[in-house]
């Protein structure tokens, strides 16, 4: 059976440049269309991949606005298809604002064949290839679930990652050691989900959220009748995450007294419900998570030794947002598709200024920080692009980095992070990476090899 061609949409409104259009194509399945009604009802039922749109439509023949209108419905619709601008009018102001506002080329009248014919084709390539990644990324989401919604790039977070697959299939205690808001339910929900109890529940507790007095009964459970309002027996958290996993974040906020009911839970494995006389056996996976010092902590006595050594079998320490070059920026795009999706559908990325903001902050609040400053920049945008006012960034802002006294490592340091932000704003391509940083292709691959870094 013959492959199918692919669809070429071709909105013109001269019917004799239409059938020139359509006979120089014969490799593509063209669709014509004459107005922004036609147009738009063949984006809807043929989905093309590729378009090519005159500017000049009626009933504005003489000028853009009509073809503007399209090109702005086109993006609104299918965001993924590459449309290629052609007008006589105004070119070079005209060629900047589509490009701004979402298409792929530009090309000025009287058209070229053969010329807008490679336009055309590698529009079509660029398409097939961004189609791809997408499909091949929704795979190795599928696959690795040990990161969740995860999004990274940095090798500290790759060896985090690491860890979490080698810990998941066993039934040891985890703990998570990072600053708030580096994702450590996250990374938690990683762990129940690479394991053999990905089946059963996932349960998770905020220590320091809850008052003291009523800490214990949430994590243990009581009996009917145990004090002053129990008027049913209920069952506690380590009792419904029975058979998967309970997550205890800010495990250091537990007081004294409640620590030593936990120990003799992950030591005998049983529990007794406040007002209960009898031992309950629960098969409970621990993971817990605290930004604090438990070591100093210990030496207080504000925390005990034994439970520490309990709930640490495993010990994985999260870097900071600060220290994973370049995740901020893929982070922040994820987070702006997300949220320009729910609230405000005209934002289509980040303008440069942005960009650089995002780079040089040293994001004190972590992921949750950039997810935040991310969401109300979408909401308050009133262009197509956030900028760094947006974000309420002043581009080049943030902590300057400490000076190293070696000037090499120092110099290496900084051709590694400056490489690493490069790819992540060109997103892998080498070429553009290359343009970023100002030196020729043949120069990043050797800077790639000698740091050991991939695109």
């Amino acid at each position: 059976m013959a492959e199918s061609k692919p669809k070429l949409l071709i909105i013109e409104d001269d019917e004799g440049l239409q059938a020139q259009l359509k006979w120089a194509y014969e490799d593509f399945d063209v669709v014509l269309a004459g107005t922004r009604d036609s147009a738009l009802a063949a984006l809807r039922s043929e989905e093309p991949a590729v378009v090519t749109l005159d500017l000049g439509l009626p009933p504005d023949p003489d000028g853009v606005t009509e073809g503007f209108a399209v090109l702005e419905a086109i993006m609104a619709m299918k965001p993924d298809t590459k449309v290629i601008v052609a007008s006589g009018h105004g070119a070079r102001e005209s060629a900047l604002r589509a490009v701004e506002e979402g298409a792929y080329d530009f090309y000025q009248k009287p058209v070229d064949i053969d010329t807008l014919g490679l336009i055309v084709q590698r529009a079509y390539r660029l398409h097939q290839i961004e189609a791809e990644n997408r499909r091949l990324a929704d795979k190795v989401g599928e696959d690795r679930t040990v990161l969740g919604s995860m999004i990274t790039a940095a090798p500290e977070m790759a060896k985090v990652a690491r860890t979490i697959e080698r810990v998941a299939p066993t039934n040891v205690s985890v703990m998570l050691l990072g600053a708030s808001g580096t994702g450590k339910e996250l990374l938690a929900r990683g762990v129940h989900d690479s394991s053999d109890r990905r089946d059963g529940p996932f349960m998770a507790i905020n220590c320091a959220a809850i008052p003291e007095n009523l800490l214990e009964s949430e994590l243990f459970g009581h009996e009917k009748g145990a004090f002053t309002g129990a008027v049913k027996t209920t069952e506690g958290k380590i009792e419904l995450a029975a058979g998967g996993t309970l997550f205890l974040d800010e495990v250091g906020d537990i007081p004294l007294p409640l620590q030593v009911k936990l120990l003799r839970f992950l030591q005998e494995r049983t529990i007794e419900r406040i007002g209960g006389r009898k031992a309950i056996g629960v098969d409970t996976r621990i993971v817990c998570a605290t930004h604090q010092d438990l070591e100093t902590m210990i030496g207080e006595g504000t925390f005990r030794e034994d439970l520490f050594y309990r709930l640490a079998e495993i010990v994985v320490r999260i870097p900071a947002l600060a220290e994973r070059p370049g995740d901020a920026v893929l982070l922040a795009k994820h987070f702006l598709a997300r949220f320009a999706k729910e609230m405000n559908p005209q934002v289509r990325g980040l303008a440069p200024d942005a960009l650089a903001a995002i780079d040089n902050w040293n994001w004190p609040g972590n992921v949750r920080e950039l997810e935040n400053r991310v969401k109300r920049a979408v909401i308050m945008a009133d262009g197509k692009l956030v900028s760094a006012e947006d974000l309420d960034l002043a581009a080049g802002s943030g902590e300057e980095a400490d000076i190293a006294l070696n000037l090499k490592a120092a110099r290496e340091q900084a051709d590694r992070r400056m490489i690493r932000q490069a790819l992540s704003r060109s997103e892998g391509n080498i070429s553009n990476t290359a343009k970023l940083l100002g030196i020729s292709r043949p120069t990043l691959y050797d800077l790639l090899k000698q740091y050991d870094l991939s695109a």
